[in-house]
Order: C-alpha cells, then structure tokens, then sequence
C-alpha cells in the first residue's frame, strides 16, 4: 500500500480562527517530518475561492457566509499555508473549492498518477475538511487514518465526537506519536 499525508486547509486564516493550541502546529510539523523521512509524500490542499465567488451557490450555507465574511479568495492575504508547516519546493499544493478535499480539486488524478491508495489525514478543522475528505476517501476505497492531534476543530467536543466516535468506524484514529512509530524509516 502506497500512502500520503494530507495536510489541509492549515492557512494563516484558518489557524488565526481556531486558535490553535501552542502544541498544535508542532506536532503538525513532527507528522511532516516523519512522512519525509519514511519517504511518504506530503500533499497540501488548501481552499481558496475566484474573486466575485462564482463557485458558491447560495443554497450552500458555509460557503455562502465564507463568501460574504469575503474570506479564502485566491490570493488574498492570509490564504497561504501556514508558514511553520509551509511545502518544501516541489510538494504538490491541491486547491479546492468545497469541503472535501476532492471537491473541485484534481487531487484524485494526483493520487492515481502516483499509485496512493492509502491517506492519512491532518488539518483543519475536524467537522470541516477532515470530515468531508474522510466521507469521499471512504468512498473512494482509499485506506485511511486520522492523526486525532494533528486535527484541530473551532468546537473542541464535536472535535472529540468525531475523533473517537465517527471516524473510527472508517479509519485508524490515531495520534501523531503512535502513528511516528509505525512509519519512522527502518
């Protein structure tokens, strides 16, 4: 099985909105060093909308309040991945226009072309695209883990909701010290 580490939606932004825990963006940049090392691509998606957003419809709830707040358009400061977790030169960098990281996104073609059939998921926030990302990946048949910690949600129960209640029913939900372990380079 060929794996990857998806980092998402870890944007200025969107770390600026949650509040991240002083721990959180490190054990984020621990799960991407130990994917290098092992040799596992890291692949970031972030959201960023068309100026004007004339790819939200406003039967979308999020995105229509995303869209009014004038938030994630493409090029607007604060879109750029967080600078302590930032690609190294030659990482991919998927954009998306909806939740899941597969929406509006070539991120599956991505994938196919490299032989990934397996993700582990990071980002934020939890109820957002890691939920939505999961969903479809399941679909998908990709094998899946979740590195609980290196997850992040405005709303720290529905976080730990999804973290040992849902998730588990479709993925190994693990932190990011257990999941070093596995993959450290032998």
């Amino acid at each position: 099985m060929s794996s990857a580490l998806l980092v998402m939606d870890v944007q200025r932004a969107i770390v600026d909105i949650v509040d991240a825990d002083a721990g959180y963006l490190s054990r984020l940049r621990r799960a991407i060093d130990g994917a290098r090392a092992a040799n596992i691509p890291v692949i970031y998606v972030v959201i960023a909308l068309r100026p004007g957003f004339p790819e939200v419809s406003t039967r979308n709830r999020a995105l229509t309040a995303i869209a009014q707040a004038g938030l994630y358009v493409e090029g607007a400061p604060g879109t750029e991945i967080h600078p302590e977790v930032a690609p190294r030169p030659g990482e991919v960098v998927v954009t998306k226009r909806r939740a899941s990281a597969f929406s509006g996104s070539d991120l599956d073609v991505v994938l196919k072309a490299r032989g990934i059939d397996s993700l582990v998921l990071t980002g934020i926030a939890t109820s957002a695209v890691v939920l939505y990302t999961l969903c479809q990946a399941n679909d998908l048949d990709f094998g899946l883990t979740v590195l609980s910690d290196a997850c992040l949600d405005t709303d720290p129960e529905m976080h730990r909701a999804l973290t040992e209640r849902l998730f588990p029913q479709w993925a190994d939900v693990v932190t990011v010290d257990d999941w070093l372990k596995t993959t450290a380079p032998r």
